[in-house]
């Protein structure tokens, strides 16, 4: 009989919270951010021990970028090439990092965002750096080794790391619910920061900035806000503002121009681009008129963006202009989180240090305990083969007499000499006396017979000796917490020789800049919007010569200031606000730009019903109404707001606006509905209301009924509605009263 099937019955909540939990820590601790110990992400950490593996070792030859990513994913990270590489591309790239992990050979990117080459054409292999402090002394049991996903190969749990990698080449990651951003820091200084901590565990974040500064970018730059960086180190969260290096250059006749030779560390990649957009930006709207070109002369040798000013302009104030509207000044978020212990943490610089160093007496306890193990069995080795030496003949005899191997070593290790043939009794008493370890007597019996030459023999004793005083020297260090902590200093002291470079970011408290704009020119403009709702502004000479033209190609001509904005009223009852400002400038036959595209408005879900300039609604009325014949009307004064896009009606669930038009002396409006009902009213009979009112209902209308049209009628216009095939000339309808029924026509 089959064995009855088990249902579990459960809440789906609960799968699902759960679920998304496992989720979450999964991305957590297993991608999106770096282990406190080594400072590295999973996918990192494993590129560079596969290539540990691999024997791509600094002083070999360069290996495919793709061997590289292959091997990696089919070992140890089988989550797609392209993250693998990606990694391995960051970990190479010199502007990204403060100390580039793998050496590239190939097209590995640029600081302006071109992208690598494929994998297939790039090479690359592990720096000196790596090779030393990442990546040494994993054969002596430093770390624990894990199983791989699918529990055929071992990686190592976290790397051997000697130095703080979390603070020198910071991390980047986005997990679930969270996500780090560390700037890197100076080598040197970090190096300096551990030895103090070192010798003084009790050590603040004031006094560790006396080594450690602050981040130090590998694009160089300024940090502007000094006084920040000790709340934000004490803490692990804050804002560091970053500027660019700008210095002013003489050229021929008299006129200077700037010279951007560093760029603020979050500008690296297509924010280069954004920024020389920006610069155009400034020069298109008349922000300032004091840059005549720009080029980007930026180079393998260095960053070079070259802004030509007019002469008599003022530098420094431009140079204010550029860190107060471009990413020139931008800001870098720190938020120091990483896993310690197997849970995300966000720690201060203290913390970092105070974990690294941690697992720093971890590793040399793991790493001494080994040594200290295998010159052990060494030293027993040595000292049973120096004892052999002392009775060499006996054991020759006893390897004469003997049948086997087997025989020979139970003699050696036990004294049994049954079965062995000795040349005297006195030598089969003494062989009786023999006890060498297990060990000893292996070695005895692979020993040469060239070893028992007097020089190698002698050689046998230093080897000894040298033993003796390792053992005593590895003995101290684990014995000796002190004694351990000068070994890793001392560790520290020749990495920071070998590898410490010249800090590239000035660290400064500047004010913040401060920019003399000088008041915009006001002038008479016409903007012309043509039938696909497309706006340009010109001038009023201009129009003036084209003014033929203008008529026939616009939609609708709106004359006012080129400092207004224009207000966009739709029927879903939003106002937008455009800013005059915002559409192109220029010639007559120049392109327009859609003013969905310098507003809010989106013309695939409304419509729009009245399009004018704000300085010319302000001191009128305007009337509003819906298709359920809700009408109010609004001071012109009410729409001169701030905010980009605001509600200019209330309106009832499934109603819109018909009309929005400015009302003018004795206007009169005409309401049409889908029964083609008419009702006429003086505009005088519709109340003042605020623009968050809904109004009040201008005609009753039957069940099912609605408004089609509301006309609003000048003095002396008229305008003719064909129903059912006859003409209605809307001036001759009488004027009733507000909230009849109307006419039927």
């Amino acid at each position: 009989m089959a064995e009855q099937e088990r249902l579990i019955r459960t809440e789906y909540s609960e799968i699902m919270q759960k679920s998304y939990i496992d989720y979450a820590m999964s991305v957590i601790v297993s991608r999106a951010l770096p282990d406190v110990r080594d400072g590295l992400k999973p996918v990192q950490r494993r590129t560079l021990y596969d290539m540990h593996e691999l024997g791509i070792r600094y002083d070999k030859p360069f290996r495919k970028s793709a061997r590289i990513v292959g091997d990696t994913m089919g070992k140890y990270h089988p989550h797609g090439d392209s993250s693998i590489y990606e990694a391995l591309v960051v970990m190479s790239q010199d502007f990204k990092k403060g100390l580039p992990l793998i050496d590239g050979h190939g097209n590995f990117g640029s600081i302006e965002g071109d992208g690598a080459a494929a994998m297939r054409y790039t090479e690359a292999r592990l720096h000196k750096v790596t090779q030393e402090c990442y990546l040494a002394d994993l054969d002596k049991d430093v770390v624990d080794f894990i199983p791989n996903f699918d529990e055929t190969e071992k990686e190592p749990e976290v790397l051997p790391v000697k130095v703080p990698n979390l603070l020198i080449n910071g991390a980047e990651g986005i997990a679930v619910g969270m996500a780090t951003s560390i700037p890197p820091h100076n080598f040197g200084e970090v190096i300096d920061g551990v030895i103090a901590y070192m010798k003084n565990p009790d050590i603040n974040t004031k006094q560790m900035m006396e080594y450690i500064q602050g981040p130090d970018f590998p694009t160089g730059g300024i940090v502007v806000n000094k006084d920040d960086l000790h709340a934000i180190y004490s803490t692990g969260t804050g804002k560091i503002k970053v500027r660019g290096k700008v210095e002013i250059e003489k050229v021929k006749g008299g006129r200077e121009r700037l010279v951007i030779t560093e760029i603020p560390y979050p500008m690296i990649g297509a924010n280069i681009g954004k920024f020389l957009n920006d610069v155009y930006s400034l020069v298109e709207t008349k922000k300032t008129n004091d840059i005549v070109d720009i080029s980007n002369q930026s180079s393998k040798e260095g960053i070079r963006i070259v802004i030509d000013l007019r002469k008599g302009a003022d530098a420094e104030n431009l140079c204010n202009l550029l860190y107060k509207k471009t990413r020139l000044e931008d800001t870098f978020g720190v938020n120091m989180l990483a896993v310690a212990d197997g849970r995300p943490e966000t720690m201060g610089i203290v913390p970092i240090i105070r974990h690294h160093v941690n697992f720093q007496y971890e590793l040399a306890t793991r790493k001494y305990t080994t040594l200290l193990a295998k010159e052990r069995q060494k030293k027993e080795i040595q000292e049973g083969l120096i004892k052999a030496c002392d009775v060499i003949d006996l054991i020759i005899e006893i390897l004469r007499g003997s049948k086997d191997m087997k025989m020979a070593k139970l003699c050696l290790v036990e004294g049994i000499t049954e079965g062995i043939k000795f040349k005297s009794e006195q030598s089969k008493k003494d062989a009786a006396k023999l006890h060498f370890t297990e060990r000893q007597a292996t070695a005895i019996l692979e020993m040469r017979l060239y070893k028992l030459i007097g020089l190698e023999i002698q050689a046998l004793m230093d080897d000894y000796e040298k033993t003796m005083r390792n053992i005593q020297e590895y003995s101290e260090i684990l014995e000796n917490r002190g004694t351990m902590a000068k070994v890793i200093m001392k560790e520290l002291k020749e990495y920071k020789k070998s590898y410490a470079r010249e800090r590239r970011t000035v660290i400064d408290n500047v004010a913040e800049a401060v920019v003399e704009e000088k008041p915009m020119e006001e002038i008479d403009v016409a903007i012309l919007i043509d039938r696909f709702a497309y706006g340009r502004v010109v001038d009023m000479p201009t129009y003036e010569r084209n003014k033929e033209a203008a008529e026939a190609e616009s939609k609708q001509i709106i004359f006012c200031k080129n400092v207004d904005k224009l207000a966009l009223f739709t029927n879903k009852g939003q106002m937008h606000l455009v800013k005059v400002l915002d559409l192109p400038f220029g010639k007559f036959r120049d392109k327009g730009q859609p003013l969905d595209n310098v507003s809010n408005f989106d013309a695939t879900k409304e419509d729009c019903l009245l399009i004018e300039s704000i300085e010319n609604l302000k001191g009128t009325k305007v009337v509003f109404g819906t298709k359920q014949s809700m009408l109010k009307v609004v001071a012109g004064d009410e729409f001169d707001v701030a905010k980009r896009t605001t509600a200019a009606t209330k309106l009832n669930e499934d109603d819109e606006v018909l009309v929005v038009r400015p009302l003018q002396g004795d206007d009169t409006l005409v309401m049409q509905s889908a029964k083609d009902i008419f009702l006429r009213i003086d505009a005088t009979m519709i109340p003042e209301k605020k623009k968050g009112a809904v109004g009040v209902r201008g005609m009753k209308l039957d069940a099912k009924d609605y408004l089609t049209n509301i006309y609003v009628l000048r003095t002396g216009e008229n305008e003719t509605v064909k129903v059912k095939g006859k003409n209605i000339s809307l001036n001759r309808l009488h004027i009733g009263n507000r909230d009849t029924k109307g006419v039927k026509k």
